[in-house]
């Protein structure tokens, strides 16, 4: 009888742990969506810059494709906060001593949904580009292209 008793207490001890683990479990889930849903809600800003000396051209046409060249650093900026970076290094070593220290990096996507926030002169001679993207865009964009390398 006393065996009894204790492996109904001992069943419902479990019990009663596996329903509080639920409850955690749910909780932590409705934390997670609602933080996922304040994620979605926000959106992803990049800047770029370019210089107008380093464009060919006449002064006009100079200004035009600083700005773009800008636009397109901004997109590149937006795809390192998508995709991240494809970083490659390599390093030599003859008699102890680094003979040369390379470093290159570069980031592959496709960005759609962009918006541009403002075009700027930030001097005589530079000019810089806010993009600004959805977060639940951004979200889309990685998970096609987490889909695709599996």
């Amino acid at each position: 009888m006393r065996r009894n008793l204790i492996e109904k207490l001992l069943l419902i001890f479990l019990v009663g742990l596996f329903a509080s683990g639920c409850t955690n479990t749910n909780e932590e889930l409705a934390n997670a969506l609602a933080e996922r849903m304040r994620m979605e809600s926000g959106r992803l800003t990049a800047t770029g810059y370019a210089d107008i000396e380093a464009q060919q051209g006449n002064p006009s046409q100079r200004r035009i494709l600083a700005i773009r060249a800008s636009k397109i650093d901004a997109y590149r900026a937006l795809s390192e906060q998508i995709y991240g970076l494809y970083i490659n290094g390599s390093t030599t070593v003859g008699d102890l001593v680094v003979q040369s220290d390379t470093i290159h990096s570069r980031v592959e996507g496709i960005i759609y949904g962009a918006e541009i926030e403002s075009i700027k002169p930030i001097s005589d001679t530079a000019y810089e580009v806010t993009l600004s993207l959805p977060q639940i865009v951004a979200n889309d964009l990685k998970k096609l292209y987490l889909q695709s390398i599996d």
